[in-house]
Order: structure tokens, then sequence, then C-alpha cells
């Protein structure tokens, strides 16, 4: 079970994670429209203006992410943060597209998602770490949904303007959630490399790429299908665009009756591949169950929902896995690389759903999707488990030096990381049980002073 200070950094991270795409996803279903009354608009210039967020976001994940495996999180998050709240304020006040162009590429160089799961892995221990993604994974699931909701409301009472400002305001209120995240400091055997090097040891590793593409795949299905969807909803649901929440709001909320339960087996039983395959057999499932039955309103739904609760099911063991995979000295690196692999997954799944809409063939459409699907099911046959680390959580000894204790606590055959909150006096241990044996255990009660059951 996650501790009081798991919880509260779990709270917090997912929160700021939330507010960010909450204030990116209630710009996309209306800005098709509303776009149209800025001066110099055109299809094109409105079209650059909701996918220039994600091109920047794509394009600075992995240096934000190189800065953080070598300096303090936090920082390089409120630096994120206030970019994100920059570009908002100076897309609302713009009169012409070009300003809202410049504004949201501004917000989206604020590229921080892949630090903040990297500070969120920083804070929990290897045991809980797969809820903590999962709490975060459902944040985003859920933030995606509600501002498809809430977008046309309050573009329908501030306007598109002042839904801008509002991205603003989120931004400077998931500065705010970081407040409650302690403070830390990151020890580890590895000694520090190059930039380039680093990059390139993160890039060369098999599984890593294997989880690169799962993420980008992964989120091309979701953005195609959202782009997909919503005129079969309208013509086989009979639903209209605004009333599409909620259908998806219930739908997420019965995937995670599902997918929490997968989540735990994943981890407490080491099954983590098993379930990550049997997901993407579940995405698969979902879409061929659309090619044969989209113009049936409950087989849409059926469709749907089985999408969803292999969707939330992956969301919540990618990053998790990634945690797992990558070098504990470049750990938001490859998360970097992860998150930019996401957004160009978004920005192809949006073009690939634009095409589909222009098939005079709606099973066709669907085929396509599940072909990817199945594509990517076949790329990750070749993943192997990862390698399950241990945690202890021990209480900072009284008078030493905290640089010369970690030291000697790496020296310890079997302990892999050692990440320290002075605040609140309390160190998390990374152990391999596998590399502890009787001599380090002996080193290590010397050192701690107590015997300790590994």
């Amino acid at each position: 079970m996650m501790n009081a200070l798991e919880r509260r950094s779990t709270f917090a991270l997912s929160s700021i994670f939330a507010l960010r795409m909450l204030g990116l996803f209630m710009i996309i279903p209306v800005f098709s429209v509303a776009g149209q009354s800025y001066q110099h608009a055109t299809p094109a210039l409105i079209g650059l203006a909701v996918g220039v967020y994600g091109l920047t976001q794509a394009l600075l994940q992995i240096p934000f992410s190189l800065l953080a495996d070598r300096f303090s999180r936090k920082p390089l998050i409120i630096l994120g943060l206030l970019l994100f709240a920059a570009g908002g304020a100076i897309a609302g006040l713009s009169e012409s597209i070009y300003g809202v162009i410049i504004g949201r590429a501004i917000a989206g160089a604020g590229a921080v998602s892949a630090v903040v799961m990297a500070l969120l892995a920083d804070v929990t221990r290897e045991e809980q770490r797969t809820k903590a993604m999962a709490a975060m994974g459902m944040s985003i699931g859920l933030s995606f949904v509600v501002a498809f909701s809430l977008g046309p409301w309050l573009t329908s009472v501030v306007g598109i303007s002042g839904l801008f400002f509002i991205t603003t305001i989120m931004g400077l209120a998931a500065m705010l959630m970081l407040l409650l995240v302690p403070k830390v400091t990151r020890h580890h055997k590895n000694f520090q490399q190059g930039y380039l090097l680093q990059l390139t040891q993160v890039l060369r590793m098999g599984d890593l790429n294997r989880l690169h593409i799962s993420v980008f795949a992964l989120h091309l299905l979701l953005t195609a299908m959202f782009v997909y969807i919503p005129s079969q909803l309208i013509e086989y649901a009979q639903l209209p665009l605004a009333k599409h929440g909620w259908v998806y709001l219930p739908l997420l909320v019965l995937s995670l009756f599902f997918a929490f339960p997968s989540i735990i087996l994943a981890e407490k039983y080491r099954q983590m591949r098993g379930i990550f395959l049997c997901a993407i057999a579940g995405i698969i499932a979902g879409l061929l169950i659309l090619i044969f039955g989209y113009q049936s309103h409950y087989v849409l739904l059926l469709g749907l929902g089985l999408f969803f609760i292999a969707f939330n099911v992956m969301e919540a063991l990618l990053p998790s896995w990634l945690s797992k995979a990558a070098p504990l000295q470049s750990k938001a690196t490859a998360m970097g690389v992860n998150a930019s692999s996401q957004f160009l997954g978004a920005f192809f799944g949006g073009t690939l759903g634009g095409q589909l809409l222009m098939l005079d063939n709606t099973a066709l459409g669907w085929s396509v999707l599940a072909g990817v699907a199945i594509l990517w099911l076949l790329m990750s046959l070749g993943l192997k488990q990862p390698r399950y680390l241990s945690s202890l959580v021990l209480a900072l000894p009284q008078a030493v030096q905290t640089d010369e204790w970690t030291s000697k606590l790496l020296a310890i055959r079997g302990i892999e990381e050692v990440v320290v909150m002075p605040e609140q006096q309390v160190a998390y241990i990374k152990v391999d049980k596998r590399g502890i044996d009787d001599a380090a255990r002996q080193d290590l009660t010397l050192l701690l002073g107590k015997e300790l059951v590994i």
C-alpha cells in the first residue's frame, strides 16, 4: 500500500498532468469552428494552430529530459508550466490567427511531461510504481473526456479567447500543486556522461524502443479514433455532438473497474509482459468488433468500451514498465523519448483520422486501424519481462553527511539507487534482490546498525 508521502505526491503530480492536458484538450473540439473568427484565418492555419502545440512538445521533450537527468527536476517543471501559462495568455490576447499559433507554440515549449513522470518515479517505491503511474494515466484519460465535454460549453460562456486564459489559470494552479511534492536528491552508481552519449545509449536499447513504438501506436489509435468516431455516433447512435462526452465518461469510468485489477496482477505476480500483450489484443478485439458491428449503436458502444479498457491498462503499464527498463542515470531521458513518441503518435493519428473520414467505407477505416494494432502486437512479442527492483524505506541517520552515507550504500552489491528526501529525513533504497549476497547483507547491517530482511 502507498504511504502518505507517495499518495500526496501521486495526487499532486497527476493533478499537474491533468490540468495541463485539460487546458490542451478543451481547445481541440471547438477551434475548427471558433478559430474562423480570427484575422487571416484559413483552414490550414487553423489546423496549424491546433497541431503546433504537439509539434513543439515532441521536439522539446528530449532536451528537457536530458537536463532533468543532470539537474533538479522541480525547477524544470516550473519553467515548463510558466511557458504553458504564458503561451495561453499570448493566444488569449491575440486577434490574429498568427498570434494564436505563436502562443500555442510557446505553450507547447513547456515540454515537461517526461520530467513529471520521472519525478513521480523518484518519490514512489518500485512496488507502488504501477499504482502511481496508473493514477497518472487515469488522470490523463479523465481530463480528455472532461475537456471534450466542457470545451464547447465554456466557449459559449467566455469565448475562445477566454478559453485560452483558462489554460493560463490551469498552468498557474499546476505550479501550486508542485508544493505538495517533496524535494529529492538522487544518487546512483553510474558516472555522468555526455548528452549525446546518454541519448544514444537510450536509443540503442531494444526493449525501450519497443515501448516508444507502443506509446506511438497507442496514441495514434486513440487520436484517430476520436477524429473518426464522432460522425458514427451521430449517424448510428443518434447522439448529437454536444452529448458525446456523456458516452465517453461512463465508458472511461467502467473501464477503471477492469483496468485496476489488471495492473495489480501485472505488478504483484510479475506478469507485466502478459498483461501488456493482452491489452494490445483487447484493442485489436475492440477494433474488430467495430469493423463488423459499427452500424448497431449497442455494438458500437461495446467496441468503444473494450478499446477504453485496454487503453487504460496500457496507459498505466507503459510508464511503469519504462521506469523499470530505463537506465537509472537516464530515466528522464528515456521518458523524454517516450513522450516525444506519444505526441508524434497523436499528430499522425489526427492526420490518419482525417484521411479515414474521406473514405466512403467505414469498415475499411476501422480495418486500417486494426491493421496498425496487429503490427504493434507482432512488434511487441519481442519484449522481455522487465527487471523488478525492491524498495526499502529508511530514516536518514543523525549527524551523518548524506553524500558520504549514500556513497557507502551504493558501494554495496545489489544497491542500485538511493533517493533522499532531506526535508522528510527519509531515503528510498532501490535494491536488486538477486544481487544481494551474504557479504552485502553484512555490509548493509554494519552501515545501518540493524539487520534488514531482504
